[in-house]
C-alpha cells in the first residue's frame, strides 16, 4: 500500500537529506514522485527489468502495485526512498551449487538497460540464476554507486566486460562460476576497483591472464578476501617489487595449475587467517618463512600433489595456529621436531592437524600428548611405525583420531583415557599384542570404532572379561582380521545403538547368540564373513537403511538360502553350504537388491524368473553351484547390470538374445557349463564389456569379427574348450586393451594373424588406472597347470593361448613385440618354420609352450635372454642343434622339455653334440647330477684314481721312507729343527729386553 507523506512531515527530512545527499534531495524534489512510496522512474525501470527476465516459477509475481519498495527482493533507503538493493538470488540452490539448477526455478532472459535508471543502486545480486550464455551487458559498469555485485553461478556467456573498472566504490565482487570464456584482458580492469574488499573469480578460465593476474590483484590495497580456485592459473611469481595487499586475511588459490615453489611474498601477508593452496603442483620444501605468519589461524595446503620436502621446525612457532592442513602432498621425513615445536607453545591453539596422505615416517613423538586443545588429528596414509605414544592419554580434547594405512604396531593402555574421543580409525596397520578392557576403559564418548589389520594374518587379539560392560554406546563398529573369538564377543551385550557391525575374519565360531538378536538393532550393515559360524543365519535382524549390506560369506551356514527385508541392497552369501533352490520369489521379497553373490554353495534348480524384478541389479554372481536349465530371458529389465557370473554350473541351451539389452555389462562369465549354439549377434550391443569368458562350453561356428569391432574396450577374451571353427579373425588385433586372449582347445585353422603384434595391452606398461580396474576371478593355464587369479593380481596377468587347434604356417615374427607377455602357448598345432629369432624380446615371459608342432631349425640365440622363464616345453618338433646352458636354461633340466626333437643335443638330453666326446664333462651340470654311460668316461676316471695313488706313494715314501730307513739323514733333519728353535728363543728374549 502506498504511504503518503505531508509537506510538514517531508520538510525536516529533506533538510537533513540536503545536508548529507544534496543530489538525492534535488532529484526527489524535482520528480515529485515520492508521495507514491516509490519513485515512479524507478518503478518503471524495475517493471522493464522484469519484462526482460523469464520467470517460469513466478518469483517476481509480487512486482505489481505502486510501492516498488514492497516488491520481493527490492529494498529502499529509509532516508531517501530510493531503491538501493535488488536481491534476486535464486533461493532454490545454495552457493556451492550442490543442487541442480532447474529451469523452473531460475530467472533467465536479459538484463534491461532500464537498470541504469535505478541511480542509487548499491547492492545487486543475480546469483544462481541461468542466463543461458547471454553476455553480461557493459552498462553494468555505469552503476557507479554499486558497493556489492554478485553474479556467481548465473551462467553468463562471453568474457567479463572491461567496463567493470568504473565501479570504483565496489567493495564486494563475486563472478565465480559465471563466465566460460577467457580473454587476455580479463583482469586489466581490476586496478580501477580501489575500494574492493572481497573478490571471487572461482572457476573462471584465467589461463590467458596468467602473466598479469598477480600484479592486477596487488593493486587492490583494501582487499581482505581473495578467492581464485579452479582458474587454470599456472604461474605463481616467486617475487613482487612490493606487497600492496597486506590486508589479506583469506587467500584461496586451490585447484589451479601452479608448478612453482612457494613464493617469499606469501609470508609477508601477516594478517592471514586462512590460506588454501590445495590441489596444485607446488614443489620444494615448506620454507622457514611460515614462522612469520604469527596471526595465522588456518593453513590449508592439502592436495598439492608435488609439494615435497620436510616439515620445517619453524612451523612449530605458530602458536596462534588453530588449523593446519597439509594433506595429499609428498612431504617426507620424521615429524618429531615439528610436533615438539608445536608442543612448546605455552598456550597452543592448535585444534585441527591434518598431515594425511604424505610420505611421513618414523614414530609418533611423545610431545603429541602436549597439544591439549587438539580436537582433530589426521595422520592416515603415511609410513608411521611403532606404537601410539603413551602420552596420547593426555590429549584431553581429542574427538577424532585417524592413523589408518600406516605401519603402526602398538596400542597403549593410556588410549583408554581419551574420554572425549568420538571417532577413531586405526585401520590397515600392523597391530599386534592384546587389547584388554583397560584400552577401552574411559572412552565414554566413543561412537565410531574402526580397527582393521592390514593383512589377513591375525596378530592382535581381544582379551576382555565376559562380564565387562563398556562405558560407550557404539553406532559404528568395524573390526577386521583381529581375534575376537572363539565365542561371539559378550562385551557387545549393551551395544543397542549399533547400526554398523563388522566382525570380519575374527575367528568366531558357533552361532550368533540369541541376546545379540534381541538387541532390536536397526542395522545398515552386518558383516561376519570369514569366520566359522554355523547354524541358522540371523534373518530376524532388522535392516532399516535403504542401502543395507549383509555379508555372511565364507562360513559354514547350512539350509535353504536365507532372505531378509526389502531394504537390503547388498547380499553376499558365497562359500557356505546353502542348498536347495534359489527362492522363486526372491525378486519379490528383495526387489531393491543391487549386488548379489551366492556363488560357491550347493544350490540347485533353475534360475528364478523373479530376478528380473530387481531392476537396480548391478552384480549377479551365482557361479560354482549345481544350477541347471536354460538361461532365462529377463535381461531387458536389468539395465544397470555390471557383473554377470554364471560359471561352473550345469546350464544348457543358447545364450538368449535378450542379453544384448545389457548395455552396462562389463564382466560376462559363463564358463564351464553345457551352453551351445552360435554367439548371438545381439551381444555386440554389450559394447562396454571388459571381460568375456565363455570357455568350457559347446559353442560352435566362427569366432565373430564383431567382437573386436563392437567391443573395443575388451580386456579379457576367453573362448577355450569350445567347438569354434574357421580362422582367427584379424579384427581381434584391434583390441588394443586386450591382455588375456585364450582361444585354445577349439578347431581353429589358418595362420596366426601377423597383426597379433599390435595387441598394445600385451606390450605396454601399466598405468595407475590399469591397477585399479576390477576383473573378478579367472582361471588361466600358466606354468603347465590351471591357476586361478583373483582381482588383486589379475590385472597383471598377460597371456596368449592358442594351443590345441589346427593352426598352420609360421609363428609371426611380430609376436616378439608383445614384450609384457607372461604366458605364450602355441602347442598342439601344425605350425612350421623356425622359432622367431627375436624371441628373447619377451623379457617378462615365464611360460613358453611350443610343443607338438612341426617347428624346425636351431634354438635362436636370443632365447637365453628369457631370464624369468620357469616353464618351457619344446617337445615333439623338428628342432636341431645344441641346447643352450646359460642363464635360465641352467635350471631347465627336465629331458621331457626337449624330447621328440631328434636333432637336439646336449644336457639334459643323453645325446652329445659333435665335439663333446673329447671334452671331460662336469659331474655337476648346474641343475642336477648326471651319470655318463660312455666307456671313455670310465677309463678317464680310472686313470685319475691311479694317478692320485701313485703321487701319494712317491711323495710319502720318497721323503718319510728315507728318514725312517737312513739314520744319518734322520739325525741331520732333527738337528736342523733344534738349531732353528734355539735361534727363535734367543731373538724373542732380546726383543723383550729392548722393550
Amino acid at each position: 500500500m502506498a504511504h503518503k507523506i505531508s509537506c510538514t512531515e517531508l520538510l525536516p527530512l529533506l533538510v537533513l537529506s540536503g545536508l548529507l545527499f544534496p543530489g538525492t534531495v534535488k532529484s526527489a524534489l524535482s520528480s515529485g514522485a515520492i508521495a507514491s512510496g516509490c519513485f515512479e522512474s524507478e518503478r518503471e525501470a524495475l517493471a522493464k527489468l522484469k519484462g526482460g527476465f523469464t520467470d517460469p516459477s513466478g518469483r517476481l509475481a509480487s512486482w505489481v502495485g505502486k510501492d516498488c519498495c514492497q516488491w520481493r527482493g527490492i529494498a529502499c533507503s529509509n532516508l531517501t526512498g530510493r531503491v538501493i538493493e535488488i536481491n534476486l538470488h535464486n533461493p532454490y540452490v545454495d552457493d556451492n551449487l550442490s543442487s541442480d539448477l532447474k529451469p523452473g526455478q531460475a530467472l533467465g532472459g536479459e538484463i534491461s538497460p532500464s537498470l541504469l535508471d535505478v541511480k542509487e543502486l548499491k547492492y545487486l545480486d543475480l546469483s544462481m540464476n541461468n542466463f543461458g550464455g547471454t553476455k553480461l551487458p557493459g552498462f553494468i559498469g555505469s552503476l557507479k554507486q554499486l558497493r556489492y555485485l554478485n553474479l556467481s553461478g548465473a551462467s553468463f556467456g562471453g568474457t567479463i566486460p572491461p567496463s567493470l573498472r568504473n565501479l570504483s566504490q565496489l567493495q564486494h565482487l563475486d563472478l565465480s562460476n559465471s563466465f566460460a570464456e577467457s580473454s587476455p584482458n580479463d583482469l586489466l580492469w581490476l586496478p580501477g576497483l580501489s575500494s574492493l574488499r572481497y573478490l571471487n573469480l572461482g572457476a573462471i578460465d584465467l589461463s590467458k591472464s596468467t602473466d598479469h593476474w598477480l600484479p592486477a590483484i596487488n593493486s587492490l590495497p583494501s582487499l581482505t578476501e581473495l578467492r581464485l580456485p579452479n582458474c587454470f592459473l599456472s604461474k605463481l611469481p616467486i617475487s613482487l617489487p612490493f606487497i600492496n595487499v597486506t590486508s589479506l586475511e583469506i587467500l584461496d588459490l586451490s585447484n589451479d595449475d601452479f608448478n612453482s615453489t612457494l613464493p617469499w611474498w606469501l609470508f609477508n601477508l601477516t594478517r592471514l587467517v586462512h590460506l588454501d593452496l590445495n590441489s596444485n603442483s607446488l614443489g620444494g620444501e615448506l620454507p622457514d618463512e611460515f614462522a612469520n605468519l604469527a596471526s595465522l589461524q588456518e593453513l590449508d595446503m592439502s592436495q598439492n600433489s608435488y609439494l615435497k620436502g620436510r616439515l620445517p621446525k619453524s612451523l612449530g612457532s605458530l602458536c596462534d595456529l588453530s588449523v593446519l592442513k597439509l594433506s595429499i602432498n609428498n612431504i617426507t621425513g620424521d615429524i618429531t621436531d615439528f610436533i615438539n615445536g608445536l608442543a612448546r607453545c605455552n598456550d597452543s591453539k592448535l585444534e585441527n592437524l591434518d598431515l594425511g596422505n604424505n610420505q611421513l615416517s618414523g614414530n609418533l613423538p611423545d610431545s603429541l600428548g602436549n597439544l591439549k586443545k587438539l580436537r582433530y588429528l589426521q595422520l592416515s596414509f603415511n609410513s608411521f611405525q611403532g606404537s601410539i605414544p603413551q602420552t596420547i592419554g593426555n590429549s584431553s580434547s581429542l574427538k577424532e583420531f585417524y592413523v589408518a594405512n600406516n605401519g603402526m604396531s602398538g596400542i597403549p593402555e593410556s588410549f583408554g583415557q581419551l574420554s572425549t574421543l568420538v571417532a577413531v580409525d586405526l585401520s590397515d596397520n600392523l597391530w599386534e599384542g592384546v587389547v584388554t578392557e583397560r584400552h577401552l576403559a574411559n572412552l565414554s564418548s566413543l561412537t565410531d570404532l574402526s580397527l582393521v589389520k592390514m593383512y589377513q594374518n591375525i596378530s592382535l587379539a581381544f582379551n576382555i572379561a565376559p562380564s565387562w560392560i563398556p562405558p560407550f554406546k557404539l553406532g559404528y563398529l568395524n573390526i577386521r582380521s583381529c581375534q575376537l573369538g572363539p565365542e561371539f564377543p559378550t562385551w557387545l551385550r549393551n551395544q543397542n545403538h549399533l547400526k554398523t557391525v563388522v566382525l570380519h575374519n575374527a575367528r568366531i565360531s558357533g552361532t550368533i547368540p540369541e541376546w545379540f538378536l534381541q538387541l532390536n538393532l536397526q542395522l545398515d550393515e552386518l558383516d561376519v564373513a570369514y569366520n566359522q559360524l554355523t547354524g541358522k543365519p540371523p534373518t530376524s535382524l532388522t535392516f532399516v537403511d535403504d542401502l543395507s549390506f549383509v555379508d555372511l560369506s565364507v562360513n559354514s551356514y547350512e539350509g535353504p538360502l536365507p532372505m531378509w527385508s526389502s531394504n537390503v541392497t547388498t547380499l553376499f552369501l558365497r562359500d557356505n553350504h546353502f542348498s536347495g533352490p534359489i527362492p522363486p520369489n526372491i525378486g519379490e521379497l528383495m526387489p531393491h537388491l543391487t549386488d548379489v553373490d551366492i556363488s560357491g554353495n550347493a544350490l540347485n534348480g533353475s534360475i528364478p524368473l523373479s530376478i528380473g524384478n530387481m531392476t537396480n541389479l548391478t552384480t549377479l554372481a551365482i557361479s560354482n553351484n549345481y544350477l541347471s536349465g536354460e538361461i532365462p530371458r529377463f535381461w531387458s529389465n536389468l539395465p544397470f547390470l555390471y557383473i554377470l557370473d554364471m560359471s561352473n554350473n550345469s546350464l544348457w541351451g543358447p545364450i538368449p538374445r535378450e542379453v544384448g539389452f545389457l548395455s552396462s555389462l562389463r564382466f560376462f562369465i559363463l564358463s564351464n557349463n553345457n551352453l551351445s549354439g552360435k554367439l548371438p549377434s545381439s551381444l555386440r550391443n554389450c559394447s562396454s564389456l571388459d571381460s568375456l569368458d565363455l570357455g568350457e562350453n559347446k559353442f560352435s561356428g566362427n569366432i565373430p569379427a564383431w567382437i573386436a569391432e563392437s567391443i573395443p574396450s575388451l580386456l579379457i577374451l576367453r573362448l577355450r574348450s569350445n567347438l569354434f571353427t574357421g580362422k582367427i579373425p584379424p579384427q581381434i588385433c584391434r583390441l588394443s586393451n586386450l591382455h588375456i586372449l585364450d582361444l585354445s582347445h577349439n578347431s581353429l585353422s589358418g595362420t596366426i594373424p601377423p597383426c597379433i603384434g599390435n595387441l598394445t595391452g600385451l606390450k605396454v606398461e601399466l598405468t595407475d588406472a590399469d591397477t585399479e580396474r576390477y576383473e573378478g576371478r579367472l582361471t588361466v593355464v600358466a606354468k603347465g597347470r590351471f591357476v586361478v587369479y583373483d582381482q588383486k593380481i589379475l590385472y597383471l596377468v598377460n597371456s596368449l593361448d592358442l594351443s590345441d587347434n589346427r593352426l598352420s604356417g609360421e609363428i609371426p615374427e611380430a609376436i616378439t613385440n608383445l614384450v609384457r607377455l607372461w604366458t605364450l602357448n602355441l602347442s598342439m598345432n601344425h605350425l612350421t618354420g623356425r622359432i622367431p629369432i627375436d624371441i628373447g624380446n619377451l623379457e617378462w615371459l615365464e611360460t613358453l609352450d611350443l610343443s607338438s608342432n612341426n617347428l624346425s631349425g636351431p634354438l635362436p640365440q636370443s632365447i637365453t635372454a628369457l631370464t624369468k622363464l620357469n616353464h618351457l616345453k619344446l617337445s615333439y618338433n623338428n628342432l636341431w642343434g645344441r641346447i643352450p646352458r646359460t642363464n635360465q636354461f641352467q635350471t631347465l633340466n627336465d629331458p621331457s622339455i626337449y624330447e621328440g626333437n631328434v636333432g637336439l643335443c646336449g644336457i639334459p638330453l643323453p645325446e652329445l653334440c659333435p665335439g663333446d666326446e673329447k671334452q671331460p664333462q662336469s659331474p655337476d651340470d648346474g641343475g642336477g647330477n648326471t651319470k655318463s654311460e660312455d666307456t671313455g668316461d670310465d677309463l678317464e676316471r680310472l686313470w685319475l684314481f691311479l694317478s692320485i695313488g701313485l703321487g701319494f706313494f712317491v711323495g710319502f715314501w720318497g721323503i718319510c721312507g728315507t728318514l725312517i730307513v737312513k739314520k744319518s739323514w734322520r739325525e741331520a733333519y732333527y738337528g736342523y729343527f733344534d738349531r732353528m728353535k734355539n735361534k727363535l728363543i734367543v731373538a724373542a728374549f732380546i726383543a723383550r729386553r729392548t722393550d
